[in-house]
This record gives structure tokens, C-alpha cells and sequence, in this order.
């Protein structure tokens, strides 16, 4: 699948569940410090996501943070009974979100379609109002309202977990 391919699967089923967007095309960004050259003009929260595994590689979940949060992967999964995590493979990023390191994103979830990939999403995601993540390709932002990002995530099926992830631990 080319990247317009996999950009325009994701327009797609936006459009398809009403939902609007405002697409922003720039350079291929792999990490958050790349994509923060391109997203001053862009209002809402700024996200990253980490596509994450358990020890026994048998369950997979989608860390959805503000850009700048770090994460200590060791509290997240304590805090929330999880197996210990790790970074999953980019053969693993492929299977489960039909991605590509440096484009993950909940867009992915559209490639989920055993809906196996558990998202958690830190509550201060949706604070502003307004998301933005990469439509399934490192050259576009897409920005939408977030209650209507929360309509696609419903529409997705997968389980999806708002929470508060805090930065001490």
C-alpha cells in the first residue's frame, strides 16, 4: 500500500462517519522533535504514540501521550496491572497497525481488524479541545475536534482506556 493509499484509507472512514478534519502536509517526520518544526501553526494537542508489547508479546497497546510527557514504562505497568512492557517490532507495528515506525498513530486501529490493540490515552490528550495525529503517513497532520475523535475511536471497537498518566514513578 502506498503512503497516499494509506492516507486516503484513513480520509475514508472519516468521512464516512461525518467526522471533519483539516489535513497539514510537511516534510516525513519520524519523532516528535522533527514534527515540532511543522506544528506551530496548528491548534489542539500535539501527541505521541508508542506501540507497545508485553513480555510474552501476546497482548499489544497503543500509549497515546502530549508530546512532551515522558513515560516510565515500568510505572505504566504497574499502575495499570500490566506484564511488563517493551517497544514492539516494526514486523509487530506492521501486523497489528499496518505501520511503519515514524507513522504510528490510533489511525492505525483502521488496520486492527481482529481489534487486538488496547489504547490508552492520557487524559490531557483530549484537554485541548482539538487532536492531531499522522494520518497512517509522516508527511500529513490531520487536526479534528477531540469528541469527534473519540466518535472514530468508538467506531474502531477496539478497548480503549482514558486515563491519567503521571509523570513522577
Amino acid at each position: 500500500m502506498t503512503n497516499e493509499e494509506r492516507a486516503q484509507k484513513v480520509f475514508d472512514a472519516l468521512d464516512g462517519l461525518g467526522i471533519g478534519y483539516e489535513v497539514h502536509t510537511h516534510p516525513p517526520v519520524a519523532t516528535v522533535e522533527e514534527a515540532k518544526n511543522h506544528w506551530d501553526h496548528i491548534q489542539g494537542t500535539k501527541a505521541k504514540n508508542l506501540f507497545v508489547r508485553d513480555q510474552k508479546g501476546k497482548k499489544h497497546y497503543l500509549i497515546v501521550l502530549e508530546q512532551d510527557k515522558p513515560l516510565n514504562m515500568k510505572w505504566f505497568s504497574e499502575h495499570f496491572g500490566l506484564d511488563k512492557l517493551s517497544f514492539a517490532s516494526p514486523e509487530r507495528m506492521e501486523k497489528y497497525l499496518g505501520l511503519q515506525p515514524g507513522s504510528v498513530s490510533p489511525f492505525g486501529l483502521i488496520n486492527d481488524a481482529n481489534k487486538e490493540v488496547i489504547v490508552y490515552i492520557d487524559e490531557e490528550v483530549m484537554g485541548g479541545g482539538h487532536v492531531n495525529f499522522h494520518p497512517n503517513v509522516n508527511t500529513m497532520t490531520l487536526n479534528m475536534a477531540s469528541e469527534d475523535f473519540k466518535k472514530y475511536l468508538k467506531a474502531m471497537g477496539n478497548k480503549v482506556h482514558f486515563v491519567a498518566i503521571h509523570m513522577e514513578g
